[in-house]
């Protein structure tokens, strides 16, 4: 009963962050304004439901509640393709200039990698989690380097675009590209809603969940590919964003205290839209869009996991 009155307290909070976003200082211009507002909202929306829906789910399959599916590299092979598709195309190209096919071909590339990744190191025996953790360290920071080389070399004009892109920003959302995102979405949610009753049990480690009859490695496999396809989207959509995954599912951890995902998730996905909605209006109103959200969210996010890392520890 505590935990149903504090998510419609925190629905109603993330409602009326959407409703003061989407009409503060509308100033009678709703046909141009609020049709782009209601866009933006849409994004944050499709970001934080898919951001916080792939951590929790990546946390409770790894035990770990420090670690984010970033870790897999997908976020440092965004910005490889990116670097790449610049370096050898130009920004004038279709690839580049084209955010649809821009936005497609990200999102393809990074599903191939992370199913590839799945593929072969599934095959490992008892440690592969571990073992996976390890390669996408590895992978992630050869893309990272990869990447910074060609950017060395980079036209400084065409480097400026690449910048642009290494930082989430919903600032120029493409209408076309949150519809297409969203279908996207909404199809995975019909396939993987069914997976979640898997993961209270998951969260009591590999033996027991087997013993209680759960198909352990078929169940990871597929919530892992779902992990990697909310990811590539909310990547390829408005940008990489670290550390956000990290503070909403542990704030859901802490505020909800309950072992059920179905509330975690809801949770962790609500406190995303208030977190995203919320700041969004923050960066605009306040800062007059002097800095960007995904740096107020990096800063806080490091914190936040410095503070996480010391928690453990004392716990150790």
């Amino acid at each position: 009963m505590r935990n149903s009155i504090k998510m419609m307290i925190l629905a109603l909070v993330a409602a009326g962050c959407c409703v003061l976003y989407l009409f503060h200082d509308l100033n009678g211009s709703f046909d141009y304004a609020l049709p782009r507002r209601a866009i933006k909202v849409i994004a944050m929306v499709i970001t934080g439901f898919t951001i916080a829906y792939a951590t929790v789910v990546f946390q409770t399959i790894t035990h770990n509640r420090i670690l984010t599916p970033s870790i897999m590299g997908l976020d440092a092979l965004y910005m490889l393709i990116q670097t790449l598709i610049i370096f050898f195309l130009g920004s004038d190209h279709m690839v580049s200039a084209n955010k649809q096919i821009n936005f497609l071909i990200s999102v393809a590339a990074m599903m191939v990698f992370a199913m590839l990744l799945y593929k072969f190191l599934f095959k490992r025996g008892d440690q592969q989690i571990y073992f996976l953790l390890l390669v996408g360290i590895i992978i992630g920071t050869f893309f990272t380097s990869f990447s910074t080389f060609f950017q060395v070399l980079i036209d400084p004009n065409e480097f400026q675009i690449v910048q642009d892109r290494m930082f989430a920003s919903f600032n120029n959302i493409n209408a076309d590209l949150v519809w297409l995102a969203l279908v996207i979405v909404v199809g995975v949610i019909i396939y993987a809603w069914r997976l979640v009753k898997y993961l209270d049990v998951l969260s009591l480690g590999r033996e027991t969940a087997i013993n209680l009859g759960v198909p352990y490695d078929s169940v990871v496999k597929q919530m892992l590919i779902v992990t990697a396809i909310f990811i590539s989207i909310s990547t390829a959509l408005v940008g990489p964003i670290t550390f956000f995954g990290l503070i909403v599912a542990n704030l859901s951890y802490q505020f909800f205290k309950t072992y059920k995902h179905k509330v975690l998730i809801s949770g962790a996905v609500v406190m995303s839209v208030i977190a995203l909605v919320g700041g969004q209006w923050v960066v605009e109103r306040v800062f007059s869009f002097s800095t960007t959200l995904s740096v107020i969210i990096n800063f806080i996010g490091g914190v936040y996991f410095i503070y996480l890392l010391l928690k453990e520890r004392k716990k150790a």
